[in-house]
């Protein structure tokens, strides 16, 4: 099964994340299939950076979000475009 997480880079205290398209089984910051973006916490406009194409290939495909993703894929508005999509 495979599962979109993001996946922890930074030093302590200063957080900035990847969002990767991996298998469940894979450790968070292990093996990864492929990277969808990027998101980083701290910044003034807590940047997300993610490529709609590559994340709503990787929705159409059956792989789950964690619940995070799924709140960054909402503001991004890619949930609403994976939903219509489908319909």
């Amino acid at each position: 099964m495979v599962k979109l997480r993001l996946q922890r880079f930074g030093t302590k205290k200063r957080p900035f994340y990847r969002l990767v398209a991996t298998n469940s089984t894979s450790p968070r910051d292990g093996r990864f299939i492929e990277v969808i973006g990027t998101y980083d916490p701290l910044s003034s406009t807590n940047s997300i950076k993610i490529d709609e194409e590559k994340a709503l290939k990787w929705l159409q495909l059956g792989a789950q979000p964690t619940d995070t993703v799924k709140s960054l894929f909402t503001k991004c508005g890619i949930n609403e475009k994976f939903v219509n999509n489908k319909k």
